[in-house]
Protein backbone atom coordinates (compact mmCIF):
# COMPACT_ATOMS: atom_id res chain seq x y z
CA UNK A 1 0.00 0.00 0.00
CA UNK A 2 1.35 3.40 -1.00
CA UNK A 3 1.74 5.78 1.93
CA UNK A 4 1.92 9.57 1.86
CA UNK A 5 3.50 12.26 4.02
CA UNK A 6 1.92 15.70 4.44
CA UNK A 7 3.76 18.69 5.90
CA UNK A 8 1.69 21.35 7.70
CA UNK A 9 3.21 24.84 7.84
CA UNK A 10 0.45 26.39 9.97
CA UNK A 11 -2.14 25.20 12.44
CA UNK A 12 -4.69 23.38 10.27
CA UNK A 13 -8.10 22.48 11.69
CA UNK A 14 -8.23 18.94 13.04
CA UNK A 15 -11.61 18.54 11.33
CA UNK A 16 -9.72 18.58 8.05
CA UNK A 17 -6.60 16.65 9.08
CA UNK A 18 -8.72 13.78 10.42
CA UNK A 19 -9.85 13.16 6.86
CA UNK A 20 -6.40 11.76 6.07
CA UNK A 21 -6.57 8.02 6.92
CA UNK A 22 -3.98 7.38 9.63
CA UNK A 23 -2.99 4.04 8.11
CA UNK A 24 -1.82 5.68 4.89
CA UNK A 25 -0.92 9.27 5.79
CA UNK A 26 1.72 10.76 8.06
CA UNK A 27 0.82 14.36 8.83
CA UNK A 28 2.77 16.89 10.86
CA UNK A 29 4.99 19.97 11.13
CA UNK A 30 8.29 18.05 11.01
CA UNK A 31 7.60 15.67 8.12
CA UNK A 32 10.60 15.05 5.86
CA UNK A 33 10.29 14.49 2.09
CA UNK A 34 6.58 15.41 2.04
CA UNK A 35 4.29 14.42 -0.80
CA UNK A 36 2.10 17.43 -0.09
CA UNK A 37 2.16 20.66 1.92
CA UNK A 38 -0.79 22.29 3.68
CA UNK A 39 -0.48 25.99 4.45
CA UNK A 40 -2.50 28.98 5.59
CA UNK A 41 -0.48 32.20 5.92
CA UNK A 42 3.12 30.93 6.01
CA UNK A 43 5.34 32.65 3.42
CA UNK A 44 6.58 29.86 1.15
CA UNK A 45 8.51 32.18 -1.17
CA UNK A 46 11.48 32.20 1.19
CA UNK A 47 11.65 28.47 1.91
CA UNK A 48 13.07 25.54 -0.08
CA UNK A 49 10.31 23.25 -1.34
CA UNK A 50 11.35 19.61 -1.48
CA UNK A 51 11.43 17.87 -4.86
CA UNK A 52 9.17 15.20 -3.34
CA UNK A 53 6.24 17.65 -3.15
CA UNK A 54 3.44 16.72 -5.56
CA UNK A 55 0.74 19.12 -4.35
CA UNK A 56 0.27 22.21 -2.19
CA UNK A 57 -3.01 22.99 -0.47
CA UNK A 58 -3.89 26.47 0.81
CA UNK A 59 -6.56 26.34 3.53
CA UNK A 60 -8.08 29.59 2.30
CA UNK A 61 -8.67 31.49 -0.90
CA UNK A 62 -5.60 33.64 -1.62
CA UNK A 63 -2.33 32.04 -2.77
CA UNK A 64 -0.02 35.08 -2.77
CA UNK A 65 2.16 33.41 -0.13
CA UNK A 66 2.88 30.45 -2.43
CA UNK A 67 5.33 30.46 -5.40
CA UNK A 68 2.62 29.36 -7.82
CA UNK A 69 4.61 30.05 -11.02
CA UNK A 70 7.53 27.96 -9.78
CA UNK A 71 5.22 25.11 -8.82
CA UNK A 72 3.59 25.21 -12.25
CA UNK A 73 6.98 24.66 -13.89
CA UNK A 74 7.49 21.65 -11.64
CA UNK A 75 4.09 20.18 -12.47
CA UNK A 76 2.76 20.76 -8.96
CA UNK A 77 -0.86 21.91 -8.61
CA UNK A 78 -1.65 24.52 -5.96
CA UNK A 79 -5.10 24.01 -4.46
CA UNK A 80 -7.18 26.54 -2.56
CA UNK A 81 -10.59 26.62 -0.90
CA UNK A 82 -12.70 29.22 -2.71
CA UNK A 83 -15.97 29.97 -0.97
CA UNK A 84 -15.18 27.97 2.16
CA UNK A 85 -14.79 31.14 4.22
CA UNK A 86 -17.33 33.20 2.26
CA UNK A 87 -19.93 33.31 5.02
CA UNK A 88 -17.36 34.46 7.59
CA UNK A 89 -16.19 37.29 5.33
CA UNK A 90 -19.77 38.25 4.49
CA UNK A 91 -20.64 38.62 8.16
CA UNK A 92 -17.55 40.75 8.81
CA UNK A 93 -18.41 43.00 5.86
CA UNK A 94 -21.81 43.72 7.35
CA UNK A 95 -20.32 44.28 10.79
CA UNK A 96 -18.07 46.90 9.16
CA UNK A 97 -20.97 48.35 7.18
CA UNK A 98 -22.93 48.90 10.39
CA UNK A 99 -19.90 50.36 12.17
CA UNK A 100 -19.73 52.99 9.45
CA UNK A 101 -23.44 53.64 9.03
CA UNK A 102 -23.95 54.26 12.76
CA UNK A 103 -20.54 55.90 13.46
CA UNK A 104 -19.92 53.29 16.14
CA UNK A 105 -16.13 53.47 16.29
CA UNK A 106 -15.91 57.19 17.19
CA UNK A 107 -18.94 56.78 19.47
CA UNK A 108 -17.25 53.97 21.41
CA UNK A 109 -14.08 56.02 21.66
CA UNK A 110 -16.03 59.01 22.95
CA UNK A 111 -17.63 57.01 25.75
CA UNK A 112 -14.34 55.30 26.65
CA UNK A 113 -12.65 58.67 27.07
CA UNK A 114 -15.41 60.38 29.09
CA UNK A 115 -14.24 59.08 32.43
CA UNK A 116 -16.68 58.02 35.11
CA UNK A 117 -15.86 60.71 37.66
CA UNK A 118 -18.26 63.53 38.32
CA UNK A 119 -22.02 63.78 38.65
CA UNK A 120 -22.53 64.98 35.09
CA UNK A 121 -21.53 61.73 33.34
CA UNK A 122 -25.01 61.03 32.00
CA UNK A 123 -25.39 64.61 30.88
CA UNK A 124 -22.13 64.47 28.95
CA UNK A 125 -23.24 61.22 27.31
CA UNK A 126 -26.48 62.81 26.16
CA UNK A 127 -24.75 65.95 24.96
CA UNK A 128 -22.07 64.07 23.01
CA UNK A 129 -24.29 61.58 21.24
CA UNK A 130 -25.57 64.19 18.80
CA UNK A 131 -22.30 64.16 16.86
CA UNK A 132 -22.60 60.42 16.18
CA UNK A 133 -26.03 60.33 14.55
CA UNK A 134 -25.93 57.86 11.68
CA UNK A 135 -28.03 56.56 8.83
CA UNK A 136 -30.12 53.45 8.22
CA UNK A 137 -29.35 51.00 5.45
CA UNK A 138 -32.71 50.58 3.64
CA UNK A 139 -32.83 52.46 0.32
CA UNK A 140 -29.07 53.17 0.47
CA UNK A 141 -27.01 51.92 -2.47
CA UNK A 142 -24.27 49.34 -2.01
CA UNK A 143 -21.80 48.89 -4.85
CA UNK A 144 -20.11 45.47 -5.00
CA UNK A 145 -16.95 45.06 -7.08
CA UNK A 146 -16.50 41.33 -7.61
CA UNK A 147 -19.52 39.03 -7.54
CA UNK A 148 -17.99 35.68 -6.69
CA UNK A 149 -18.73 33.61 -3.58
CA UNK A 150 -18.39 36.47 -1.08
CA UNK A 151 -19.77 39.24 -3.30
CA UNK A 152 -22.86 37.19 -4.09
CA UNK A 153 -23.59 36.54 -0.41
CA UNK A 154 -23.10 40.22 0.41
CA UNK A 155 -25.53 41.18 -2.36
CA UNK A 156 -28.16 38.78 -1.06
CA UNK A 157 -28.01 40.07 2.52
CA UNK A 158 -27.93 43.72 1.42
CA UNK A 159 -31.12 43.26 -0.58
CA UNK A 160 -32.81 41.51 2.35
CA UNK A 161 -31.89 44.53 4.49
CA UNK A 162 -33.64 46.80 1.99
CA UNK A 163 -30.58 48.19 0.26
CA UNK A 164 -30.23 48.84 -3.45
CA UNK A 165 -27.34 46.86 -4.96
CA UNK A 166 -25.26 47.58 -8.02
CA UNK A 167 -22.52 45.18 -9.06
CA UNK A 168 -19.53 45.10 -11.39
CA UNK A 169 -17.66 41.94 -12.38
CA UNK A 170 -16.54 41.45 -15.99
CA UNK A 171 -15.17 37.99 -15.08
CA UNK A 172 -18.32 36.67 -13.42
CA UNK A 173 -18.92 32.94 -13.93
CA UNK A 174 -22.20 31.51 -15.14
CA UNK A 175 -22.79 29.78 -11.80
CA UNK A 176 -22.15 33.00 -9.87
CA UNK A 177 -24.49 34.92 -12.16
CA UNK A 178 -27.27 32.38 -11.58
CA UNK A 179 -26.86 32.72 -7.80
CA UNK A 180 -27.23 36.50 -7.82
CA UNK A 181 -30.56 38.02 -6.77
CA UNK A 182 -32.40 39.30 -9.82
CA UNK A 183 -32.62 42.81 -8.36
CA UNK A 184 -28.86 43.36 -8.51
CA UNK A 185 -28.26 46.08 -11.09
CA UNK A 186 -25.32 45.60 -13.42
CA UNK A 187 -22.78 48.40 -13.78
CA UNK A 188 -20.95 48.67 -17.08
CA UNK A 189 -17.82 50.06 -15.44
CA UNK A 190 -16.29 50.59 -12.02
CA UNK A 191 -16.77 54.32 -12.47
CA UNK A 192 -20.50 53.89 -13.01
CA UNK A 193 -20.70 51.82 -9.81
CA UNK A 194 -18.68 54.33 -7.78
CA UNK A 195 -20.82 57.27 -8.87
CA UNK A 196 -24.02 55.49 -7.86
CA UNK A 197 -23.00 54.07 -4.47
CA UNK A 198 -22.98 55.37 -0.93
CA UNK A 199 -21.14 52.25 0.22
CA UNK A 200 -18.62 50.35 -1.92
CA UNK A 201 -17.24 46.91 -1.00
CA UNK A 202 -14.43 45.12 -2.84
CA UNK A 203 -14.30 41.37 -3.43
CA UNK A 204 -11.72 40.75 -6.15
CA UNK A 205 -8.55 38.61 -6.17
CA UNK A 206 -5.09 40.16 -6.06
CA UNK A 207 -3.87 40.16 -9.66
CA UNK A 208 -1.69 42.57 -11.64
CA UNK A 209 -4.84 44.02 -13.18
CA UNK A 210 -6.48 44.59 -9.75
CA UNK A 211 -3.48 46.23 -8.05
CA UNK A 212 -4.58 49.72 -6.97
CA UNK A 213 -7.92 49.12 -8.66
CA UNK A 214 -9.24 51.89 -6.43
CA UNK A 215 -6.86 54.83 -6.93
CA UNK A 216 -7.04 58.61 -6.68
CA UNK A 217 -8.82 58.96 -10.02
CA UNK A 218 -11.55 56.51 -9.07
CA UNK A 219 -11.90 57.83 -5.54
CA UNK A 220 -12.56 61.24 -7.06
CA UNK A 221 -15.75 60.01 -8.77
CA UNK A 222 -17.27 58.56 -5.59
CA UNK A 223 -20.13 60.33 -3.88
CA UNK A 224 -18.98 62.86 -1.26
CA UNK A 225 -19.03 61.16 2.15
CA UNK A 226 -19.09 57.64 0.70
CA UNK A 227 -17.75 54.64 2.60
CA UNK A 228 -15.18 52.21 1.15
CA UNK A 229 -14.83 48.65 2.45
CA UNK A 230 -11.92 46.39 1.49
CA UNK A 231 -12.04 42.79 2.68
CA UNK A 232 -10.37 41.43 -0.44
CA UNK A 233 -6.62 42.23 -0.51
CA UNK A 234 -4.69 45.24 0.78
CA UNK A 235 -3.06 46.22 -2.54
CA UNK A 236 -6.42 46.38 -4.34
CA UNK A 237 -6.58 49.88 -2.85
CA UNK A 238 -4.00 52.66 -3.10
CA UNK A 239 -3.55 53.56 0.58
CA UNK A 240 -2.01 56.97 -0.14
CA UNK A 241 -4.97 57.95 -2.30
CA UNK A 242 -7.42 56.73 0.36
CA UNK A 243 -5.72 58.78 3.07
CA UNK A 244 -5.83 61.86 0.86
CA UNK A 245 -9.54 61.31 0.17
CA UNK A 246 -10.22 60.92 3.90
CA UNK A 247 -8.25 64.06 4.74
CA UNK A 248 -10.21 65.99 2.12
CA UNK A 249 -13.46 64.49 3.50
CA UNK A 250 -14.43 63.16 0.08
CA UNK A 251 -14.41 59.72 1.74
CA UNK A 252 -16.03 59.32 5.15
CA UNK A 253 -14.62 55.96 6.21
CA UNK A 254 -12.20 53.32 4.95
CA UNK A 255 -12.84 49.95 6.60
CA UNK A 256 -10.50 47.08 5.82
CA UNK A 257 -8.98 43.84 7.10
CA UNK A 258 -5.41 44.92 6.38
CA UNK A 259 -3.80 47.15 9.00
CA UNK A 260 -0.55 48.93 8.10
CA UNK A 261 1.74 51.46 9.72
CA UNK A 262 0.52 54.05 7.24
CA UNK A 263 -3.15 53.50 8.18
CA UNK A 264 -2.71 53.12 11.94
CA UNK A 265 -4.50 55.79 13.95
CA UNK A 266 -5.64 57.80 10.94
CA UNK A 267 -9.07 59.48 11.25
CA UNK A 268 -11.75 57.64 9.34
CA UNK A 269 -9.78 54.38 9.12
CA UNK A 270 -11.05 51.18 10.70
CA UNK A 271 -8.44 48.47 10.13
CA UNK A 272 -9.14 45.00 11.52
CA UNK A 273 -6.34 42.44 12.10
CA UNK A 274 -7.04 39.97 9.29
CA UNK A 275 -10.26 38.65 10.82
CA UNK A 276 -12.05 37.76 7.58
CA UNK A 277 -11.66 33.99 7.87
CA UNK A 278 -11.04 33.88 11.62
CA UNK A 279 -14.00 31.80 12.71
CA UNK A 280 -14.02 28.19 13.81
CA UNK A 281 -16.45 27.36 11.03
CA UNK A 282 -14.41 28.98 8.26
CA UNK A 283 -11.17 27.34 9.36
CA UNK A 284 -12.89 23.95 9.46
CA UNK A 285 -14.55 24.45 6.07
CA UNK A 286 -11.27 25.50 4.43
CA UNK A 287 -9.34 22.61 5.95
CA UNK A 288 -11.94 20.01 4.97
CA UNK A 289 -12.16 21.29 1.40
CA UNK A 290 -8.43 21.49 0.77
CA UNK A 291 -7.65 18.14 2.45
CA UNK A 292 -10.24 16.40 0.29
CA UNK A 293 -8.80 18.02 -2.84
CA UNK A 294 -5.21 17.09 -2.00
CA UNK A 295 -6.24 13.52 -1.18
CA UNK A 296 -8.13 13.11 -4.43
CA UNK A 297 -5.14 14.38 -6.36
CA UNK A 298 -2.58 12.20 -4.61
CA UNK A 299 -4.68 9.06 -4.89
CA UNK A 300 -6.54 9.51 -8.17
CA UNK A 301 -5.02 12.45 -10.05
CA UNK A 302 -8.30 14.36 -9.78
CA UNK A 303 -7.95 18.15 -9.82
CA UNK A 304 -10.53 20.53 -8.38
CA UNK A 305 -9.93 24.16 -7.37
CA UNK A 306 -6.29 24.37 -8.40
CA UNK A 307 -5.23 27.92 -9.18
CA UNK A 308 -2.64 26.85 -11.76
CA UNK A 309 -4.02 23.62 -13.31
CA UNK A 310 -7.18 22.70 -15.19
CA UNK A 311 -10.03 20.93 -13.42
CA UNK A 312 -10.05 17.27 -14.38
CA UNK A 313 -11.86 14.14 -13.25
CA UNK A 314 -12.26 10.67 -14.70
CA UNK A 315 -14.11 7.75 -13.14
CA UNK A 316 -11.85 4.75 -12.57
CA UNK A 317 -12.75 1.95 -14.95
CA UNK A 318 -9.37 0.26 -14.62
CA UNK A 319 -7.05 -0.25 -11.65
CA UNK A 320 -4.03 1.09 -13.58
CA UNK A 321 -3.81 4.85 -13.93
CA UNK A 322 -1.14 7.35 -14.97
CA UNK A 323 -1.36 11.08 -14.18
CA UNK A 324 0.75 13.37 -16.35
CA UNK A 325 1.35 17.12 -16.04
CA UNK A 326 2.74 18.60 -19.22
CA UNK A 327 3.22 21.76 -21.23
CA UNK A 328 0.22 22.59 -23.41
CA UNK A 329 1.94 21.92 -26.74
CA UNK A 330 0.96 19.98 -29.92
CA UNK A 331 1.37 16.21 -30.22
CA UNK A 332 1.74 15.58 -26.50
CA UNK A 333 -1.10 13.05 -26.40
CA UNK A 334 0.31 11.34 -29.46
CA UNK A 335 3.70 10.89 -27.84
CA UNK A 336 2.15 9.58 -24.60
CA UNK A 337 -0.03 7.13 -26.54
CA UNK A 338 2.94 5.97 -28.60
CA UNK A 339 5.04 5.31 -25.49
CA UNK A 340 2.25 3.16 -24.07
CA UNK A 341 1.62 1.35 -27.34
CA UNK A 342 5.31 0.44 -27.62
CA UNK A 343 5.04 -1.18 -24.20
CA UNK A 344 2.01 -3.22 -25.29
CA UNK A 345 -0.42 -1.27 -23.13
CA UNK A 346 -4.03 -0.82 -24.22
CA UNK A 347 -5.54 2.54 -23.27
CA UNK A 348 -8.91 1.98 -21.64
CA UNK A 349 -9.79 5.64 -21.13
CA UNK A 350 -8.05 9.00 -21.42
CA UNK A 351 -8.90 12.59 -20.48
CA UNK A 352 -6.81 15.65 -21.27
CA UNK A 353 -7.53 19.20 -20.09
CA UNK A 354 -5.56 22.39 -20.50
CA UNK A 355 -5.34 25.76 -18.80
CA UNK A 356 -3.12 28.36 -20.39
CA UNK A 357 0.34 26.92 -20.85
CA UNK A 358 -0.35 23.88 -18.65
CA UNK A 359 -2.15 20.64 -19.46
CA UNK A 360 -3.00 17.57 -17.46
CA UNK A 361 -3.71 14.05 -18.69
CA UNK A 362 -5.23 11.04 -16.97
CA UNK A 363 -4.79 7.65 -18.67
CA UNK A 364 -6.29 4.35 -17.54
CA UNK A 365 -4.85 1.19 -19.12
CA UNK A 366 -5.89 -2.45 -18.98
CA UNK A 367 -2.73 -3.95 -17.47
CA UNK A 368 -0.02 -3.06 -14.94
CA UNK A 369 2.53 -0.45 -15.91
CA UNK A 370 6.23 -1.12 -15.43
CA UNK A 371 8.62 1.62 -14.33
CA UNK A 372 10.44 1.83 -17.73
CA UNK A 373 7.17 3.04 -19.28
CA UNK A 374 6.83 5.78 -16.67
CA UNK A 375 10.45 6.76 -17.30
CA UNK A 376 9.92 6.92 -21.06
CA UNK A 377 6.90 9.23 -20.63
CA UNK A 378 8.84 11.40 -18.17
CA UNK A 379 11.57 11.77 -20.79
CA UNK A 380 9.20 13.31 -23.35
CA UNK A 381 10.06 16.97 -23.86
CA UNK A 382 7.41 19.10 -22.20
CA UNK A 383 6.36 16.54 -19.59
CA UNK A 384 6.57 18.15 -16.14
CA UNK A 385 5.68 15.22 -13.90
CA UNK A 386 4.39 11.65 -14.18
CA UNK A 387 2.79 9.53 -11.46
CA UNK A 388 1.60 5.92 -11.53
CA UNK A 389 -1.59 5.53 -9.47
CA UNK A 390 -2.57 1.85 -9.21
CA UNK A 391 -5.91 1.14 -7.57
CA UNK A 392 -4.27 -0.21 -4.42
CA UNK A 393 -3.90 3.42 -3.25
CA UNK A 394 -7.60 4.25 -3.73
CA UNK A 395 -10.38 4.26 -1.15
Amino acid sequence: MTKYSVLTLNQISSQGLHRFPAARYTVGKSVEHPDAILVRSHNMHSMPIASSVKAIGRAGAGTNNIPVAEMSKRGVPVFNAPGANANAVKELVFAALLLAARNLIPALSYVANLGSDGPDFEARVEEGKKQFAGIELPHRTLGIVGLGAVGGLVADIAIKLGMKVIGFDPEITIDAAWRLPSSVRKANSIEELLRASEFVTLHVPMLPVTRHLIDAKRLAVMKPGAVLLNFARDAVVDESAVLEALAARRLKYYLCDFPSARLAGKPGVVALPHLGASTEEAEENCAVMVVDQVREYLEHGTIANAVNFPAIDMARESPYRVAIANANVPNMLGQISTAMAKAGLNIHNMVNKSRGETAFTLVDVDSPIESPVIESIAAIQGVLSVRYLPAEVSG
